[in-house]
């Protein structure tokens, strides 16, 4: 069984110390730019400047047709939930 804390009754209160978080593991100043690279100078980069990385245009709209087309979708699955809702409440329904 782990540790077993003591039982503080409602009696009791306490108090925790605020203490301000410090960038102790942090250095005082950011690196070079080019130093994430430095050691592995054969690995592509993840974020690498545009002129380097080739613009696929074909994928890019493909992914943002993909994306309206699913944004279209659940609209409209919206729209027609509240319609039903509506309809089983009898908004909008004449006497």
């Amino acid at each position: 069984m782990g540790k077993q804390r003591p039982k503080i009754s409602d009696d009791e209160h306490v108090v925790i110390p605020f203490r301000p978080r410090r960038s102790a593991g942090l250095p005082d100043r950011r690196p070079p730019a080019n130093s994430a690279d430095a050691g592995f100078p054969d690995r592509p980069s993840r974020h690498q400047p545009a002129s380097e990385q080739p613009d696929d245009f074909r994928h890019r709209m493909l992914a943002n047709a993909a994306a309206f087309a699913f944004t279209v979708a659940l609209t409209a699955v919206g729209l027609w939930l509240a319609v039903s809702i509506a309809a089983l409440r009898g908004v909008g329904t004449l006497p």
